[in-house]
């Protein structure tokens, strides 16, 4: 312990020197005079300094750390939120409109496609539409001769069949049109397109994209996987003998296995009364609630199912350093009494100089040089889960006040170096 204190107190000192350069060595009988007052168990850090180590700020939380089950799981989403995007005919890939991770909406195009298909589909309907306009014409005129008693009823039911099978084989082909993304009420003989859009049939995220632009996509193949992420839940594998602690509505907080310094929470819906196979658990299904950001469908996760509603005082594990066996964590405190006793005592020094020394400019910048002061708590430390710990305090500190919660093991250096120093 004392030897990687030793290095970090090493490394801390090479960061502050960078930053106290332009100081001035102070005399022997001020420096011997200030010491016997200072705080071993404060630190005082410029805004350099922090951003320096990357200090970050937080508080002491509630959380419910205690009677809580620990169980794995994996991110998922209901198969309506799902999608795959394909093609209603095959044809070669033209261009590939989006990526990996890109936002699509419903009706968004992701990729084209090309095929002689679509022309001769669009050729065939420009031809039956002008067919069934004739047959139109023809059966009314058929029509017209058979109620003036000129025409033979023959004639009439010919037309009439004519007229309907054209209107059945357009109506085909217009269906057939609007799935490859062709409008037919635009189509003319102008505008034939041999290009074709395929569009994303749901809003969300494209998660894999399965072709090359040149790559030949056989009809009904998939083109682009969309996955909505709105309706994200969790899928918890729990065994058996943990069943009875859980129940509907349960609270779950929970990390994602590989980054584990964010906390989400998700409420328990439902509970599966079958044994998954080949891991011999029974899913628990909670839906996520809040912030999504950064959950992605497929992703596994850690979590602590809250079995009863007792919080407990806790910080990030991080917060908390170890010096000689006691637990400790550093807060923002007000060192401005502390300050004005050490002007007192520099000023006091300055009258009582026996050879009337003037103290320097540079030395009085030293004692008004700002910055924030960290002052050493030592707390107990109790139930550790999901990134935080659970915290008792040692010594009374101000309401709401502000700890490290990263960075905290460079300024325990500091502290250390600083009291070593104070010794010798």
């Amino acid at each position: 312990m004392k030897n990687t204190i030793f290095i970090a107190a090493l490394a801390i000192s090479i960061v502050f020197a960078s930053c106290n350069s332009n100081k001035t060595e102070t005399h022997g009988e001020e420096t011997e005079h200030h010491d016997e007052h200072e705080n071993t168990n404060t630190a005082m850090l410029t805004a350099e300094q922090m951003k320096s180590i990357k200090i970050e700020l937080g508080s002491i939380e509630k959380k419910q750390l205690t009677a809580s089950l620990k169980a794995n799981g994996i991110l998922k989403v209901p198969n309506q939120n799902k999608a795959n995007a394909t093609a209603s005919l095959g044809g070669v890939i033209k261009s590939i409109l989006v990526q990996t991770g890109s936002s699509v909406s419903k009706g968004q195009a992701i990729v084209t496609i090309s095929n002689n298909a679509f022309i001769t589909l669009q050729e065939e309907f420009l031809s039956i539409s002008s067919k069934a306009e004739l047959a139109q014409l023809e059966f009314s005129r058929q029509k017209e001769l058979q109620q003036g008693n000129a025409g033979a009823l023959k004639n009439l039911q010919s037309a009439d069949a004519e007229l309907k099978t054209l209107k059945a084989r357009k109506a085909s082909l217009q269906k057939q049109l609007e799935l490859i993304g062709i409008n037919t009420a635009s189509l003319t003989s102008e505008n034939i397109q041999s290009v074709v859009g395929i569009t994303s049939p749901i809003n969300g995220t494209i998660s894999n994209v399965m072709v090359n632009i040149g790559s030949y996509v056989e009809a009904n193949n998939p083109i682009a996987e969309i996955v909505d992420n709105s309706q994200l839940h969790l899928d918890l594998y729990v065994y058996e003998k943990d069943l009875q602690k859980l129940k509907v509505g349960q609270t779950i907080h929970f990390t994602l296995t590989n980054n584990p310094g964010k906390e989400y929470d998700a409420d328990v819906y439902a509970i599966s009364n079958t044994f998954e196979p080949n891991i011999k658990a029974i899913s628990v299904h909670a839906m996520v609630k809040g912030n999504k950001q950064g959950l992605i469908y497929g992703m596994s996760i850690t979590a602590l199912v809250s079995l009863e509603n007792a919080t407990v005082d806790a910080v990030p594990t991080n917060a908390i350093v170890n010096h000689e066996g006691q637990d400790y964590i550093f807060i923002v405190t007000d060192a401005h009494s502390e300050e004005e006793h050490h002007e007192e005592n520099e000023m006091s020094a300055h009258k009582h100089d026996e050879h009337g020394h003037k103290h320097g400019e540079k030395e009085e910048h030293e004692h008004t040089e700002e910055g924030t002061t960290f002052e050493k708590i030592p707390i107990r430390k109790g139930t550790t889960d999901v990134g935080y710990s659970e915290i008792t305090l040692l010594k009374e500190i101000p309401a709401n006040c502000k700890i490290v919660v990263n960075g905290a093991f460079f300024i325990l250096a500091k502290v250390n170096n600083k009291g070593e120093a104070h010794e010798h």
